[in-house]
């Protein structure tokens, strides 16, 4: 199974050194921010399966910070926050999170709740169970969820089936890089092999050629180079 990535963000740097070495040490990769600017700077270039995320933290707390996210991502979220007021906890869930523990936290029911989260998360595809919009738009982009079509300009275009997946994917993660191996995994659901760089490539450029007016300067499916692939947000 591919290692899952989480990211934590706290001020108190202490805290995400033990946090991170307690969670490599139960097998995931761990990425690193200390307010919710740098945070949203991270989730914005990374590919992030959850986020450990505290409320108080100086440029950006934490629960604007999730609010931000929410706009874009739907990958679960627990707040650690030594804030045990009941009324936080409710603001919390209110505003996007999946779960909130209260500092100072137990390490194995912390590690438990984490793996619940992924497990739910991973369960449902790639984003948490929640009625889906008939449509997606950017800009003059739309696509239409129940004809599994792209509509660009008004103009309708047919899709293959792994290209209606790879094209959903970076919608419902507008500005978000994916690694071409996380586009694999997540569109054909096998586990990354050698070389599946020209599997989705192939298909990127199939898109673009159906949906972009100049393939070779797209407006919408943008190629990070020696990252991965996003959807341009409009």
């Amino acid at each position: 199974m591919e290692q899952q990535t989480i990211l934590i963000v706290d001020d108190n740097k202490e805290i995400v050194f033990s946090l991170g070495r307690l969670l490599e040490y139960e097998g995931y990769h761990i990425l690193k921010a200390y307010d919710g600017l740098e945070a949203l700077e991270v989730l914005s270039a990374n590919p992030v399966d959850l986020i450990l995320l505290d409320v108080m933290m100086p440029r950006l707390n934490g629960l604007s910070a999730l609010m931000k996210l929410r706009q874009e991502y739907k990958i679960p979220v627990i707040i650690l926050s030594a804030k045990t007021e009941e009324s936080d906890k409710v603001s919390g869930l209110i505003m996007g999170a999946d779960d909130y523990i209260a500092k100072p936290y137990n390490p194995a029911e912390l590690t438990a709740r984490i793996a619940a989260q992924l497990r739910r998360y991973h369960t449902w595809g790639g984003s948490l169970p929640q009625p889906q919009e008939d449509r997606l738009v950017n800009g003059g982009l739309v696509l239409d969820r129940k004809s599994k079509e792209a509509i660009v300009d008004g103009a309708s275009i047919k899709l293959t089936a792994k290209e209606y997946k790879i094209l959903e994917l970076l919608m419902e993660h507008p500005g978000q890089v994916f690694p071409a191996e996380k586009i694999y995994e997540r569109v054909w659901k096998e586990t990354a092999a050698f070389a599946v760089e020209n599997t989705v490539m192939v298909h990127i450029r199939h898109i673009r050629e159906k949906l972009e007016i100049d393939a070779r300067n797209p407006k919408y499916v943008k190629v990070v180079w020696g990252i991965g692939y996003k959807m341009e947000k409009y």
